[in-house]
């Protein structure tokens, strides 16, 4: 690929006659002609530049919930983009088959201005980057992030959190919400797990929080991984202790898939413990996914326990929110509602 056909790269600096990328925690040094750990940014002649500028691998219409974000426009549709790559290379993963490719192999090339133009004609509110890793298409993320607010969209991020707090405070001025997918509180499991670590992740969740970005928090239990329930508790601790308790927390069922094939589906029992404890520790909101025939994906009041918003699937059947409270004792419910 020629350099006119490279994109430029934001966050890096060049040391001893090699590029550091300064993106995410892993801070690469590339020399020339090298790719990072995430396969997309390279070093071309001393500059950087990223391989992942509009050429999507996908790009669907969804609901909202499925990202999941249950506090934030629920019912409504956002439109799904994602470039091949990722920081991380979770054992787990389920979409490997484009997080762990390179990105050059997708040859159409799409405009932030053909994707915010799509959301609209497909009555989006808003556009999700997702599926992949969106921090390493970090620079088509903000181009389209910022046309997006021009047209009224929202713009959300379902991610791993692993980003350096420079690029992640530019991104935040666009940022309406995030998911973050906190994979398990044990930074030796995190980096067994991921090839990444546990404490990026949780100063990432932190500057969303204080930054006025929506945030919600998936949990994916794992046996043998992260189905500790004293390692969960720790979790929760640190959720309630970081003023980050109406953070609804998402835990969610795995199923054997890519490395972990040989594992068991997580126990319903582990996944009960896993909610029980989260309220314990003082977790307003706490749901949980991938079981079949459950509640746990209703949102109830906080404080009279009515149900506010049933769910069947990613549908919204019924919803008993007014003007951000609940319609039969008056708590307010922390989200972002209509």
């Amino acid at each position: 690929m020629s350099k006119k056909e490279l994109q430029p790269a934001l966050y890096w600096e060049i040391i001893n006659n090699a590029i550091k990328c300064n993106l995410c925690p892993h801070n690469c040094t590339l020399t020339n002609g090298k790719t990072g750990i995430c396969k997309v940014r390279i070093n071309n002649e001393n500059k950087l530049y990223t391989l992942a500028f509009g050429n999507l691998c996908a790009a669907n219409i969804d609901p909202v919930e499925k990202k999941p974000l249950f506090h934030f426009l629920p019912s409504s549709k956002t439109f799904s983009i994602a470039i091949n790559g990722c920081n991380f290379h979770c054992y787990n993963c389920q979409n490997w088959n484009i997080s762990q490719s390179p990105p050059e192999n997708n040859i159409k090339i799409t405009t932030p201005l053909q994707i915010v133009n799509s959301a609209i004609k497909n009555n989006c509110k808003s556009i999700s980057y997702t599926y992949t890793e969106p921090i390493i298409f970090y620079e088509f993320m903000l181009a389209t992030a910022k046309l997006a607010k021009k047209y009224g969209l929202k713009n959300i991020m379902v991610s791993n959190g692993f980003i350096n707090n420079e690029p992640l405070l530019e991104l935040c001025k666009y940022l309406d919400a995030a998911n973050i997918d906190l994979k398990c509180f044990d930074n030796n499991v995190y980096k067994k797990l991921t090839g990444g670590s546990l404490q990026p992740v949780l100063e990432t969740i932190n500057t969303l929080h204080k930054n006025n970005v929506w945030l919600e928090i998936t949990n994916l239990i794992i046996p043998e991984y992260s189905n500790n329930i004293t390692t969960i508790k720790d979790m929760c601790k640190w959720l309630f202790n970081n003023n980050l308790s109406e953070v609804p927390l998402h835990f969610s069922r795995f199923f054997p898939t890519y490395k972990l094939d040989e594992l068991s589906p997580t126990p319903v029992h582990i996944l009960e413990q896993a909610i029980k404890t989260a309220k314990g520790e003082g977790i307003a909101h706490v749901y949980v996914g991938n079981v079949i025939n459950n509640d746990g994906e209703n949102t109830f009041c906080n404080n009279c326990n009515k149900l506010l918003i049933n769910r069947i699937g990613y549908n919204v059947t019924e919803k008993y929110i007014i003007n951000n409270k609940c319609k039969y004792c008056g708590k307010r419910i922390t989200g972002i509602w209509d």
